[in-house]
């Protein structure tokens, strides 16, 4: 009798193994949370997204989450959006979008359906290319306007003011930033705001006279329901090597995912 049950586990262990071995390796867990990013397809920018679709896709993997991309506003509508916890806007500008485009980004950001990451050209504000400016965006923003921006690029030193934050964890004080075009608005959003860390343009290289004085680089804006975080660095690939910039960016996805 002992005989025949050691002889019927063998089997029934080998069927297990078996059929492990035979499911498909999607069904294995459930995605966290679902994201979708918005990048430009073309343009000076195309390696900064190459690296970004690089960097994430590992991100992706590490902490079980999905990332859909978009190259227009096109099909962004509330029943589009719907299917995302976190929209990040990767150097894409805030003009070009539909009207429906924009009254479902508008609602999902006020009323907390998911959270919002925006880099680099998400400040683009004015009158670009025919467009008008997006008035609600530039109030996102904290009612700020593109004013100018250094073109040589500098490097600089961009300095953490709310250490508290989540976003800014295991970020060091003072951290520098290498080749960036460093925009500047035809004010601060400081007073609209919650600034994070802003850039010290005393420590240019090379100096510029492209200044601003208060110059915030991070912020967020706890008036919207929705999670989100503003990272004006977002121009080349070489920012993927940097750990510290690496560190931002993952914080800010981790924290913003969450309503």
């Amino acid at each position: 009798m002992k005989h025949v049950t050691a002889i019927l586990l063998a089997m029934f262990t080998f069927l297990a193994v078996e059929l492990c071995a035979q499911a498909p390796r999607g069904s294995e867990r459930k995605p966290a949370f679902r994201v979708i990013a918005i990048a430009e397809n073309g343009g000076h920018h195309i390696a900064y997204t190459q690296a970004a679709k690089v960097w994430l896709g590992k991100l992706a993997n590490e902490y079980n989450f999905t990332i859909d991309y978009i190259h227009n506003a096109d099909t962004i509508d509330e029943a589009f959006l719907d299917q995302y916890q976190l929209f990040i806007q990767l150097d894409f500008p805030p003009y070009t979008w539909s009207d429906k485009a924009m009254k479902a980004f508008q609602q999902y950001i006020e009323t907390g359906k998911g959270g919002w990451i925006g880099f680099h050209h998400a400040t683009l504000l004015g009158e670009f290319d025919g467009y008008p400016m997006w008035n609600w965006f530039s109030d996102f923003m904290g009612g700020i306007r593109f004013k100018n921006y250094i073109a040589t690029f500098a490097t600089a030193r961009v300095s953490v003011e709310n250490k508290k934050h989540p976003v800014m964890q295991g970020i060091p004080a003072s951290f520098t930033i290498e080749k960036e075009e460093w925009y500047t608005y035809d004010k601060s959003p400081r007073a609209n705001v919650q600034v994070l860390a802003s850039v010290n343009e005393s420590s240019y290289t090379p100096a510029s006279d492209v200044m601003m004085g208060d110059h915030p680089v991070v912020w967020t804006n706890p008036k919207m329901k929705a999670r989100n975080v503003y990272i004006f660095m977002g121009h080349g690939p070489w920012l993927f090597e940097n750990e510290v910039y690496t560190r931002l960016f993952r914080n800010a996805i981790l924290w913003a995912k969450d309503k």
